[in-house]
Order: structure tokens, then C-alpha cells, then sequence
């Protein structure tokens, strides 16, 4: 076994309230300048420019997770991986037919640029990417599941947008890989005042909006070597695979 850095929480000039020098190629070279291994891209309800990302990384050795960070009907943020562009795909779909369409007030909440290798603009999200979906947490979970993929309520502790702040507690029948702690808080604490069983997995990653913060917070993989089953195992304390948070 190794030991592999990954921060798991990295949205794109995608997302509204990202910077817009985070581009694929800069996330890359920001990545790798830190010493991570593994990261994981998670726009605002969009997988769309995770492939790029997935892309440009491999050239540099490094493995992305693809995904989004979607918002629930309860206004619950949690992250979603992808091993396949086809299961990507599929709830890319089911994100387009569930979120609530909000015109985007670029001049208020940001620009929403989707763009190519070369950094031109494909497409201009016109509708407000963060908004709530239709979907309840319990729905979501459900076809991330259907679709074999990863999902991690985010920054549970935080006072907005967390699973305790939103619905005041974790749902016994809700399944999950891990959860997400903010960058502030540490995983004893979270334990603690939480109640979270140490069987479960914490994982504390940047939440990165800028180029600055990608890599300040990570977490780390002791796995065979970078891979969606072997991060999964990882997540789930399988066959000597675990998580720590340093």
C-alpha cells in the first residue's frame, strides 16, 4: 500500500462563485505544484467541464474524480463521483431534467463559462448552476447509487448548506461513502459533537474556489495506487484501504 494526497472538493471558473483562473489547465498545474495525487472536480450541479479536467491531468500523472457538487431539494450540498463518462452522462441528465431553472445575473452572482482546451467559451450557463434541484437528498442518493457512484454529504458542520444545519440530523436509511468536514474544523470534533462512528470515513478536503486554496487541505488515500475501485475501498475501510486526515 501508499499513500496518496486528494482533495476531493475543486469547482471550476464553472461555478459562479468561482475565480475565473480556474481553468482546467490551471487547476492541473496547481495540483501538481502541491503534491496531489488525486482530485476530485465538483461544479455547482454541472459535471460538464470534469472531463477536461480528467483530461489535461492524466498528462501530469494525476487521477480526477468526476463529478458535481449538487444541491438537493433540501438545499443540502453533497458531492458525487463518476467512474465512467457514461454514468457521468446519465446524471448530467438527471441533474438537467431536476434543477430548478433560475436566470443567472452574471453582474450578481458570476460568470458561468464552459470552456475547451484552448480556454474558449463552448457555452455560457444561462440558468443559476447552485440552485436546488427537485430532488430530496434520499432521491439523489438513490441514483448515485443506481449509477455505481460515489456519494459524500459535504461540509457537514457548516451552519448553511451542511446535512446537520438543513435537516438537523443524518438520516439513519440515508447510505453514503463519507462525509465532508470543513477546512477549519478537525475530524475529533466533528466525532464528537456530531456523533459520527468511527466506522464511518471523514474526509476533509479545500472546497477550492480559487488557485491558492487548491491542495492547502487534503486528505490521504492509503491504496494500491490511484483508481475509482481503489478509492472506494478506501472510503468504505476495505482490505487494508483506509482515510486519513493530516
Amino acid at each position: 500500500m501508499q499513500k496518496f494526497r486528494a482533495d476531493l472538493h475543486i469547482h471550476t471558473l464553472l461555478s459562479p462563485c468561482a475565480g475565473l483562473e480556474m481553468t482546467p489547465q490551471n487547476i492541473v498545474n496547481r495540483a501538481k505544484e502541491t503534491g496531489l495525487h488525486i482530485i476530485g472536480i465538483t461544479d455547482h450541479n454541472s459535471t460538464k467541464q470534469s472531463k477536461l479536467v480528467k483530461k489535461l491531468a492524466q498528462k501530469e500523472g494525476i487521477f480526477v474524480l468526476t463529478g458535481a457538487e449538487v444541491t438537493t431539494k433540501e438545499e443540502v450540498h453533497c458531492l458525487v463521483f463518476f467512474e465512467t463518462d457514461e454514468e457521468l452522462d446519465e446524471f448530467q441528465e438527471f441533474i438537467d431534467l431536476n434543477i430548478t431553472k433560475i436566470p443567472n445575473n452574471e453582474d450578481y452572482f458570476g460568470y458561468q463559462p464552459l470552456i475547451d482546451e484552448n480556454e474558449n467559451i463552448l457555452e455560457m450557463i444561462p440558468y443559476y448552476l447552485p440552485a436546488a434541484l427537485k430532488a430530496g437528498i434520499t432521491e439523489i442518493q438513490q441514483e448515485v447509487f443506481r449509477l455505481n457512484g460515489l456519494f459524500i454529504p459535504a461540509h457537514i458542520d457548516r451552519p448553511a448548506n451542511g446535512i446537520i444545519s438543513q435537516l438537523g440530523f443524518i438520516p439513519e436509511d440515508l447510505h453514503y461513502h463519507a462525509l465532508g468536514i470543513s477546512t477549519h474544523v478537525s475530524e475529533k470534533y466533528v466525532r464528537k459533537h456530531y456523533v459520527v462512528e468511527y466506522k464511518k470515513t471523514i474526509l476533509r478536503n479545500s472546497d477550492a474556489h480559487y488557485l491558492q486554496q487548491i491542495g492547502e487541505i487534503y486528505s490521504v488515500f492509503t491504496i494500491e495506487k490511484p483508481g475509482f475501485s481503489e478509492i472506494k475501498m478506501a472510503l468504505g475501510k476495505q482490505y487494508n484501504r483506509f482515510v486519513e486526515i493530516e
